[in-house]
């Protein structure tokens, strides 16, 4: 049955919205009324509001989604939990819907209990919404209906989301420190040059003395941030985009992930967390029924670096050739061993998935220690990094002082 968002008025004249299921927007309005409530507004939730159409350029910059990446993964550990405990989708999405506090979350959950209702799959009903679910999402959905254990898929996709956040959550936060000390380094040093060295150096400026080659530096650096700072910002801007619309084009962004995996240590990061998650991916696709070589494509395509990418799309032709599975991640010498040796621990136990997640756990792990590892490095680097550069703005400013003293005695 269709759902539909409404705008009504109560006996007291306040207004109310809401959702409400009927078969057409004429027998909503019925419904509205024998409720007394008076229908200002009826309109149908999953029409027009994710027919399968990818968000306009507007909705992407205007709106946010429903779900962010921690709410997907808490909605789907609440629905993981309704549905394994024996209660039907339909009902574990009213009540879902029900205690929804975010109205577009209430009215996205509706839209999917109402296109489950009136006879389509939940993985269909998901698909109509690509801005919030995407196509692995849809697919694992689809394996765990058409073999029966959709509780058991959903537990597993939860477990995965969760992995990834906390994955994602642990690595912004070794990198925040060391940006945090960054940034405050580059705005006391710009504060410093633009606008305490003038004004200190000015003063000897009219001496007629020789003032010291580091001072001299020093006001020629900040001249040239005073009068050509905008120009430089300007210049970083240009800079920034030109090399936006270059990594927009695929053969130059293949090979510009490619020199970025050769890098000595954020190289080797962003290596491990690619093969992390493609094979947490492809364990999750394969365990939940999915033929490998669809897990392949769907697993390949979750890879932010376009050369893992190609690697692992050269792998699925030779698995379609008839290659087994590790024979062909091994001729990729871009992924790391540790996972065509799982993979082939797995294919020679007949338990891949498992072997596959465990090879993205243990992946996971070495990122982690080595995100941590590098901004402890970072951290005390930055810091005399800083102390030196403040130093010698301090001795530009203090040797003309130093060298008067002396002159004057």
């Amino acid at each position: 049955m269709p759902a539909f968002s409404f705008e009504a008025l109560d006996a007291q004249g306040q207004s109310r919205k809401g959702t409400i299921e009927a078969d057409t927007a004429k027998s909503a309005r019925s419904l509205l009324r024998a409720q007394a409530l008076v229908p200002l507004a009826v309109e149908p939730v999953s029409a027009g509001q994710a027919a399968g159409a990818p968000p306009s350029w507007s909705q992407r910059l205007f709106t946010r989604p429903v779900f962010g990446a921690t709410g997907l993964a808490v909605w789907t550990r609440q629905l993981a939990g309704l549905v394994a405990s024996g209660l039907p989708l339909e009902r574990a999405l009213t009540a879902l819907a029900d205690e929804a506090e975010d109205e577009r979350q209430h009215h996205l959950v509706a839209a999917l209990r109402a296109e489950v209702n009136a006879g389509a799959s939940f993985a269909r009903a998901l698909s109509q919404h690509p801005r919030e679910f995407s196509d692995i999402y849809c697919a694992v959905i689809g394996a765990g209906e058409a073999s029966g254990s959709l509780g058991l898929v959903l537990e597993r996709l939860a477990d995965d989301l969760e992995a990834r956040q906390a994955l994602r959550a642990k690595i912004v936060g070794a990198a925040l420190y060391p940006a945090i000390v960054t940034v405050v380094a580059i705005v006391i040093v710009l504060f410093l040059v633009g606008y305490v060295v003038p004004q200190v150096a000015g003063v000897f400026a009219g001496t007629k003395r020789a003032l010291p080659f580091l001072t001299v530096a020093m006001m020629a650096v900040s001249d040239a941030v005073r009068h050509y700072g905008w120009f430089m910002l300007l210049a970083l801007v240009f800079v920034a985009i030109g090399a936006r619309l270059m990594l927009a084009q695929p053969a130059f962004r293949e090979k510009f992930d490619a020199a970025w995996l050769n890098l000595p240590l954020v190289g080797r990061l962003a290596r491990g967390y690619n093969a992390a998650r493609f094979a947490g991916t492809l364990a999750m696709l394969a365990g939940a029924g999915v033929p490998i070589l669809k897990a392949l494509q769907a697993a390949a395509e979750t890879l932010n670096n376009r050369a893992l990418r190609a690697d692992a799309l050269d792998a699925l032709v030779l698995v379609r050739e008839g290659a087994p599975l590790a024979s062909a991640l091994a001729q990729k010498k871009r992924f790391p061993g540790l996972l065509a040796m799982f993979a082939r621990l797995g294919e020679q136990t007949g338990q891949l998935p498992v072997m596959l997640q465990r090879a993205a756990n243990q992946l996971s792990a070495e990122v982690q220690r080595r995100a941590l590892q590098m901004a402890t490095i970072l951290e005390p680097l930055l810091i005399v990094t800083m102390g030196l550069v403040v130093m010698l703005i301090v001795l530009a400013v203090l040797m003309p002082i130093i060298q008067l003293n002396q002159f004057v005695k």
